[in-house]
This record gives structure tokens, C-alpha cells and sequence, in this order.
């Protein structure tokens, strides 16, 4: 099987298998703020992370390239999605170009049709630093991300099987390059003691990518004879790696896996992310809905993001790190056996 086929085989079972909705997102409740004191228009979505400015706290996290015609036009579409709503985007590995230069035209699309946007570009951690700079040149990238995909290299059938030095090269990557360097996973989240360990180097954010939204274990069993069904419900649910994260490092968290809402942003924020990234629901109202629909859909949603932080009380991200959330079921469950004191989260106080 080529690398092209294998990418559009992603998609046709990202879309098949869906979310999960195992994100512990529904154990997050906020605590009703009665007298907020201002008004919607008060409220202000710009984030920034590291040297990038955004002017809205979501953006379009990798999804695909590498895949032909099929993935061109959608790389395409997502990011004049992203130039009409002021999203950031990330492409999907770039690998498949740096070794096929056919390919190279399924990422240039998006800087092509998306001059003036933050574009992230991307790469596993097999990576090298020459790599990360012809990456970076493919696209004009603004940062590069460096995933961690070990549970599905090791399901996939033709996948890595030795992660070796993967953290020497990532600090190798991102003390050599120009652009800013962003660490994420692929679905099955960050821990506490990664994101320590990920915050001795230079990297500028770090991107939890949890359990609980799109599963690659579940795609690539879909493409075993033998399947490894352990893996499918292996992970650290998103909402909380965004804790275990933000519990253990100063750099920006980015929360990504299986968001799905307004609401599951704003939860997000308030557990500590400084932006949102998402992607699975995106591609099935892209492709169930068309390209107009989808802007149009972003857009309400940063509409809802207004009138949920002003319900909050919030004029900006960053005060929503400070209201209270109380947690319950398996998220509360999870934090307080891990050392991170879910009642603190209760008990906060923005003021």
C-alpha cells in the first residue's frame, strides 16, 4: 500500500469510526456566576502563544495531506476556512512530501490559499533537523508541530516499532529551526511527567491531544488481520491531560481530542489550555455540509464562546484559568489519585 492510499484510508475511517465522547468533558461543570458584570462586547478571544498572536483561541489541528487530489481539495478548504474565521491551521505530517515531491502541492495549497494566516507545519518525532527546515519551507510554516504517535505506530501494520532519542531530537529540532515548536499527541494524551519532561527543552507549547475524540488505534486495527483491541480504549481522556499539563509545566497548553462544542472549549480554557484545536467534527460538516456551512458553523461557535465567558463573568482567556469548575465521575477521580487536588479547581477565585 503507498503512503497516499494509506492517508486517504485515514480519513475514510476517521470519518467511519467518529468521536467518542470519552473526553471527560461532561464531568466539567462551571459553578453559575449570577453577577458577571459585563457585557458580551467586553469580551476579547485574542490568545497568544509564544511569539504567535491569534484572534481567536481555535484553531484547525492536522488532519491530512499526502493523499493525492482527495486531500489537496481538502487541505484547501480548510484553510479558506481558516482565512474567513481567523483560525490558525495545521497540516497533517509532511513526511509523505519530504519523501515524495508529488505530494508537495496537497500542503503548499494552504499557504497558497491562506497568505496571511498562522500555518503550522508537522512531523513525527522520527524527524530530523533538516527535515523540520524543508518543512517549515514547504509551507512558510509560523511553528512546526512535532507529534508523538506511539500507540498508533504501533498498531498500525507497517508502523515504527523503536522511539528511541525521540526527545533528544526534539530538542534538537527545536533549538535548530526559526519557527516556534509545538509537541503534540495524536489522540492519547499527555501526562504530568511528559510535560515536565518536554519543558526542559525549547520547545513553545505543548498540545495534549487526548483520549476520547478520533482513535487511531481504532483506524489502524481497521487495517490488521490480527487486531490489537487493547489499545482502543487506552489513554488519558483530554480534559484530564489538560490538567495533568498545566499542573506541571509553565508553557502554553493547547487542548485538542474529541472537542466538539462551544462549551467543550470553553471547558478546555478554563482547565488551563490558552487555545482550542479541533478537527474530527470539522471534517465531517466540511465534508457532510460543504465549505460555506462550515464557516458559518465557526463562526456561531466563537459567537457562543462570547456569550459563555460573559456569562462567566470572563473579559478574557486568560481569566478564565481562574473561575471555578467542579469535577466529577472519572475526571475527579483521576485527578485526586494523581496528586492534582480536584477541590482546588472548586474553590477558585478570578477576582
Amino acid at each position: 500500500m503507498t503512503r497516499a492510499q494509506r492517508k486517504q484510508d485515514h480519513i475514510n475511517y476517521a470519518l467511519s469510526t467518529g468521536q467518542q465522547r470519552k473526553t471527560g468533558f461532561d464531568d466539567v461543570t462551571f459553578v453559575h456566576h449570577s453577577l458577571p458584570n459585563i457585557a458580551v462586547d467586553d469580551v476579547n478571544l485574542h490568545t497568544q502563544i509564544g511569539e504567535l498572536n491569534w484572534s481567536s483561541p481555535i484553531f484547525i489541528n492536522a488532519m491530512t495531506g499526502g493523499g493525492g487530489k482527495s486531500t489537496s481539495k481538502i487541505n484547501e478548504e480548510l484553510a479558506i476556512l481558516a482565512r474567513e474565521t481567523g483560525m490558525a491551521i495545521a497540516v497533517g505530517s509532511q513526511m509523505s512530501a519530504l519523501k515524495d515531491s508529488n505530494e508537495r502541492h496537497t500542503y503548499e495549497v494552504v499557504r497558497k490559499t491562506n497568505q496571511n494566516g498562522i500555518v503550522f507545519g508537522n512531523l513525527g518525532s522520527e524527524a530530523t533537523v533538516q527535515q523540520a527546515k524543508d518543512a517549515v519551507e514547504m509551507i512558510e510554516a509560523n511553528a512546526l508541530q512535532i507529534h508523538l504517535n506511539v500507540i498508533q505506530e504501533l498498531t498500525m501494520p507497517e508502523g515504527d516499532r523503536n522511539f528511541r532519542g525521540a526527545l533528544e531530537r526534539i530538542q534538537q529540532i527545536a533549538n535548530g529551526i526559526s519557527v516556534p515548536v509545538i509537541v503534540k499527541e495524536t489522540g492519547f494524551g499527555i501526562s504530568k511527567e511528559v510535560a515536565a519532561s518536554l519543558s526542559h527543552s525549547n520547545i513553545a507549547a505543548i498540545d495534549v491531544g487526548g483520549f476520547g475524540g478520533t482513535n487511531f488505534s481504532k483506524i489502524e486495527n481497521k487495517r490488521r488481520s490480527r487486531m490489537l483491541g487493547f489499545f482502543d480504549d487506552w489513554g488519558i481522556p483530554t480534559a484530564v491531560s489538560i490538567v495533568e499539563c498545566h499542573s506541571s509545566t509553565s508553557l502554553p497548553i493547547l487542548a485538542s481530542g474529541g472537542v466538539q462544542s462551544s462549551l467543550d472549549i470553553v471547558k478546555s480554557l478554563s482547565l488551563g489550555a490558552s487555545a482550542v484545536g479541533m478537527a474530527g467534527v470539522i471534517l465531517k460538516t466540511l465534508l457532510d455540509s460543504g465549505l460555506d456551512s462550515t464557516i458559518e458553523e465557526v463562526n456561531e461557535i466563537q459567537s457562543d464562546l462570547k456569550f459563555l465567558m460573559c456569562a462567566l463573568g470572563c473579559k478574557n482567556l486568560s481569566e478564565l484559568h481562574h473561575v471555578p469548575v467542579v469535577l466529577s465521575g472519572n475526571v475527579y477521580h483521576w485527578l485526586e489519585l494523581r496528586g492534582l487536588n480536584p477541590k482546588e479547581l472548586s474553590n477558585r477565585n478570578k477576582q
